[in-house]
């Protein structure tokens, strides 16, 4: 498995800026670059008022002796008068900022496009107005090939992300995407579903074949911040990470229980997938790099990236990937989480 690791160097001196900031990963990538960085300001951008209050408690720390490293703006990213005022001075924007429940978007369409389309196109035109170097956003699995529509809305947003390179210039904002698979353990994820339901007689899956990509929300913070120093414009950013079937962590999480299959959920999966066929895509050491379909000016990928090639019919799927978790890799996983039912899963386990 890779770790993610890499110079932060590039980032002393300079502001950044996180839509979506108090998130689980936003508070992860704050936390990396006010530890290991030099950076000057980190501004959490955010419509949440009761998180930022939190968050304010946990980060205190870094804004003693009148360093002030940390700053908080309430706004949303459908608001681009709100963005243009945040990012006057930022050097580098990360956005996470998204609506991303699968039913909550099918009953709520025009919720998902205003804020995953419209919110896209106002993140651009602030960077651009504002002179912002960089802007890296965060996708997902689900904007390629998408079959529900909080999907559709990612692949728009990818698209947009990419189309602002031909309006920032050749010394202008530059735009890239990372996407990755699902965070082992966040709130979305099946892990806190089957501690909860540890001690039932039966753990629901809805597929017994399915499968899944998994990555820590280390990994996935720093593989940002990663792809931040290394992006250019317009190409999506894939890490490789490892599969394994979601039977393998219920099995490890209830080994008494019954699974239970209950039938895959509308706008579900039975395997993710990362890079769709047709997509002109680059492998490299640790990720995959898929290069942009449409450019103002042509551009010497081979020399951007120095890959291998991927073939026209290659797709970057959990079921068939080339790297997967074995018994001893969950349970690590699982054990490396801080999280009160895991401390009490582990007890249980005798672990």
């Amino acid at each position: 498995m890779f770790d993610f690791s890499s110079d932060l160097s590039y980032l002393d001196g300079k502001n950044v800026l996180i839509t979506g900031g108090t998130g689980s990963l936003g508070k992860v990538i704050t936390k990396i670059i006010l530890e290991e960085t030099k950076a000057a300001k980190v501004v959490i951008f955010s419509r949440d008022e009761f998180k930022q209050h939190e968050m304010v408690k946990k980060f205190k720390k870094y804004n003693s002796d009148g360093e002030n490293r940390i700053r908080f703006f309430i706004g949303d990213v459908r608001n681009a008068d709100r963005l243009r005022r945040s990012f006057k001075d930022i050097d580098y924007v990360i956005h996470a900022a998204a609506l991303k429940q699968v039913p909550a978007a099918e009953y709520n369409p025009f919720e998902f496009v205003m804020t995953n389309v419209i919110g896209a196109e106002n993140i651009i035109n602030a960077a651009i107005d504002t002179g912002v170097k960089k802007v890296i956003a965060l996708s997902t699995d689900k904007a390629a090939n998408p079959i529900n529509l909080y999907g559709a809305t990612k692949l728009c947003s990818d698209k947009i992300f990419s189309a602002g390179n031909s309006y920032s210039g050749e010394d202008g904002t530059r735009f890239s995407i990372v996407r990755y698979g699902n965070v082992f353990g966040s709130r979305g994820s099946v892990l806190p579903l089957f501690l909860e339901k540890r001690h039932d007689a039966k753990i629901p899956v809805t597929d017994k074949r399915m499968t899944r990509f998994w990555i820590t929300i280390d990994n996935a913070a720093r593989f940002v911040l990663r792809c931040l120093d290394r992006m250019y414009r317009g190409e999506v950013w894939v890490p490789r990470i490892p599969s394994t079937y979601i039977t393998n962590i219920a099995k490890i999480i209830a080994p008494d229980a019954e699974i239970e299959e209950i039938g895959i959920r509308p706008g579900e999966k039975l395997h993710e997938v990362m890079i769709s066929r047709n997509s002109q895509a680059v492998r490299m050491n640790d990720c995959y790099v898929i290069k942009p379909e449409c450019m103002p000016r042509k551009i010497d990928w081979d020399n951007v990236f120095k890959g291998k090639v991927c073939d026209e019919c290659f797709e970057y799927s959990s079921e068939k990937n080339d790297l997967w978790l074995d018994r001893k890799d969950l349970i690590d996983m699982i054990c490396d989480l801080d999280l009160p039912e895991v401390a009490e899963w582990k007890k249980e386990m005798e672990i």
